[in-house]
């Protein structure tokens, strides 16, 4: 898995180098479903979202992942809401699909 992870945080990065946000938060929401049971992964994607967010200057998302990584910090050994993808505009609480090709890597 932290293969898997270390791609999609790599590419997620060029991505946002790049100027293509858009295609930097689909590897950030990747990145999030493998990490969200490792808290130092966990809270890392969340920070990354945040970047993310102020270069593209979406104030929601900015303002939606400082409380997404506190709760990284408190629960993600106790329970998340598996598959979400992390983003401001998706309940922090709501199960989401897993990718197929992750679903093997997700416990």
């Amino acid at each position: 898995m932290l293969k898997v992870y270390e791609d999609e945080i790599s590419k997620a990065r060029e991505a946002l180098e790049s100027g293509n946000v858009e295609g930097c938060f689909g590897h950030l929401e990747r990145a999030h479903v493998l990490s969200q049971r490792m808290t130092g992964w966990h809270t890392h994607v969340h920070w990354l979202m945040l970047l993310a967010g102020w270069r593209q200057r979406d104030w929601r998302e900015v303002i939606g992942q400082v409380p997404r990584m506190m709760a990284s910090i408190l629960f993600s050994r106790l329970w998340v809401p598996r598959g979400n993808s992390g983003r401001a505009r998706v309940s922090a609480f709501k199960p989401m699909p897993v990718p197929d090709d992750l679903r093997h890597l997700v416990r």
